[in-house]
């Protein structure tokens, strides 16, 4: 296995836009307002009335807008770059980006789920199918809403994209189509033709990545090589297989991770590797789907892993030996 390196996820930022302020405490209003106008920013509080985005164009322009609003009101404030050398430092203020946006994310999902839930018993309420596709629409776009201000890649976007897409299936397959034609996948083909490849994620990886890595260097390829890119805007190479994350070869299909989906496609079907899926899905996925009682053990280790390691190689290489003892712990119970 080797990693093109990357810096940790933590030093993606090293210039932040602060936005200062002081508002009248009257009318009331206006101080909702500007409140509501921060959240669509997608700008989090450092302290009280000092708010923080990643400094660029767009987050300059659109602070510059907001404080002309708040001096148009009757409050005052500044506008500051800004860099994080004692108290806070950059790996905690992008924790409380993706803290906001992680829980934004699992919102979402509650109200995916209801949705799905409809689809799949057949409208219990008694929806029509236009009135289920709207709802459906609304969601995606309030999807495409959060990645908007997820700048750091949160974990729980591709879990509801998952959802969003099951449901969209269930909606085609009524309609007696499968939807648009998909490429044929190179896994759909043999393990083989996976071997000798680039396997590219989005930095920052957590319990799915780093699962799928360990998966994909013990069965599949002992020689991958890895690549931590950027969570928008990538564009893959030849050679390179995507997975868990935006239009991935392999990621969040229906309410399944990127993990089991991998392990469904690959037709890996070793009941070990099953009990492995279960409990990375309840961590990844915030639920207790499965139950499996080492799920809460392996989700603490592998917090202590992502906040220790200094970059994704060493996550990916670090979480090897859990996956390699949790595989081995359930080969001997059936033994």
């Amino acid at each position: 296995m080797s990693c093109a390196e990357n810096p940790s996820p933590e030093s993606a930022a090293d210039r932040w836009l602060l936005l200062i302020h002081q508002l009248p405490p009257k009318p009331a209003y206006f101080r909702v307002k500007v409140w509501r106008r921060l959240q669509g920013l997608g700008a989090v509080a450092i302290k009280s009335s000092v708010y923080a985005l990643p400094m660029n164009e767009e987050t300059q322009e659109d602070f510059e807008w907001l404080l002309r609003e708040i001096e148009e009101g009757g409050g005052e404030g500044s506008l500051c770059e800004a860099r994080f050398i004692g108290g806070l430092n950059d790996a905690e203020v992008i924790a409380l980006f993706n803290a906001t946006r992680d829980a934004d994310y699992q919102e979402l999902t509650k109200e995916v789920r209801d949705l799905a839930g409809l689809v799949s018993s057949e409208n219990a309420r008694g929806e029509s199918s236009a009135e289920l596709k709207g709802k459906h629409a609304r969601l995606r776009k309030r999807l495409a809403e959060i990645e908007r201000i997820d700048f750091f890649g949160a974990n729980g976007r591709e879990s509801v994209a998952g959802l969003l897409a099951g449901i969209e299936d269930h909606f085609n397959a009524a309609l007696g189509s499968s939807g648009p034609e998909e490429d044929v996948k190179p896994m759909e083909q043999g393990l083989q033709n996976l071997k000798g490849k680039v396997w590219v994620t989005r930095r920052g990886v957590h319990v799915d990545r780093i699962a799928c890595a360990w998966l994909i260097t013990r069965f599949i390829d002992p020689d991958a090589r890895f690549k931590f890119v950027p969570h928008k805007g990538y564009e893959p190479e030849p050679g390179e297989l995507r997975f868990d994350m935006f239009e991935a070869e392999f990621t969040h299909k229906g309410d399944n991770c990127s993990f089991e989906v991998l392990l469904e496609r690959t037709g890996l079907s070793d009941p070990a590797l099953k009990a492995i899926a279960d409990i990375v899905h309840d961590i990844d996925l915030k639920e207790d789907k499965f139950g499996r009682p080492e799920a809460a053990g392996i989700a603490r280790l592998i917090a202590g892993l992502t906040a220790a390691a200094q970059t994704d190689g060493e996550r990916i290489e670090r979480g090897r030996t859990i996956f390699d003892d949790l595989y081995a712990s359930f080969r001997d119970e059936r033994g």
